[in-house]
């Protein structure tokens, strides 16, 4: 896979385009994953993680605060912190305990870093903030669907399609998808773009586009034990008459086996 660094727009932006809010959720689950945010929890979920990519995110504007009017308002800066998922914050100004800035810090612009705004809001801004969201919904074990249908969540997406269509690249408000000219970015992208053949040498953010332009078939190769843990893959049932079709001649097979994709099923080892 060619470098990716040249590719206009954050894998965010293209899953959503290409995939809808449920790829463009799995992007920013994989990029809290990389950096060591996001873990498997339980079968089929996923759970937070406390550290310094954590604290690293930008704190969530108050519920129905559109991300232009939060960072003009200098609500929220980039250098705002999470204090992890089971953190105490202020009960009134600064972060709450839901990942959020309370409705007193925007009146008065407090922000615990610094006052004033934190620059343009562009697309890498607002996959900040998806991620930022999907990590805050995270402080107890969710699976995905469970993520795509959070509010907190859906708020980061809608800001994620306010960007895509100032750009020109959704439809917007009626017939709301992608363009004629998204869509063809989409099929030159993929085709510049194959799956890859594993992921050594791949920067986080190739992998990410990757997942963003392939999805399953990109996971599998890329992170196969995480997604398949936190049931962003499924499990491959492989039934007798596949094996028997595929098994060498002289050898015995059973049915109902499962495949689990690149990496296997087992539980050890890193990605």
């Amino acid at each position: 896979m060619n470098g990716s660094t040249g590719v206009r727009g954050t894998p965010h932006e293209l899953a959503l385009l290409g995939g809808g809010p449920r790829a463009a959720v799995t992007v920013a689950v994989v990029a809290l994953h990389l950096r060591g945010a996001v873990e498997a929890g339980a079968p089929g979920t996923l759970q937070a993680v406390d550290g310094d990519a954590a604290r690293a995110l930008p704190v969530l504007p108050p519920p129905g605060v559109p991300l232009d009017a939060a960072v003009t308002d200098g609500a929220v800066t980039n250098g705002q912190l999470h204090d992890g998922p089971e953190a105490q914050g202020p009960a009134t100004d600064g972060p709450t305990t839901d990942g959020r800035v309370a409705d007193g810090a925007v009146a008065d612009g407090l922000v615990a870093g610094g006052t004033g705004p934190a620059g343009p809001v562009d697309g890498e801004l607002r996959a900040r903030y998806l991620e930022s969201a999907v990590y805050a919904c995270l402080a107890e074990p969710s699976g995905i669907r469970e993520l795509v249908r959070h509010p907190d969540v859906r708020w980061a997406l809608a800001e994620v399609r306010v960007g895509l269509a100032e750009a020109g690249m959704l439809r917007y408000p009626l017939r709301l998808g992608p363009t004629a000219a998204a869509r063809r970015r989409l099929r030159v992208l993929r085709t510049a773009f194959p799956v890859p053949a594993n992921r050594r040498g791949l920067s986080d953010r190739d992998r990410l586009l990757a997942v963003a332009l392939h999805g399953e078939a990109a996971l599998r190769v890329l992170v196969p034990r995480f997604a398949l843990r936190a049931g962003l893959t499924d499990r491959v049932r492989i039934t007798e008459k596949d094996m028997l079709r595929h098994w060498p001649r002289g050898g015995s097979g059973g049915a109902g086996h499962t495949y689990c994709g690149g990496g296997g099923c087992g539980g050890g080892g890193s990605e």
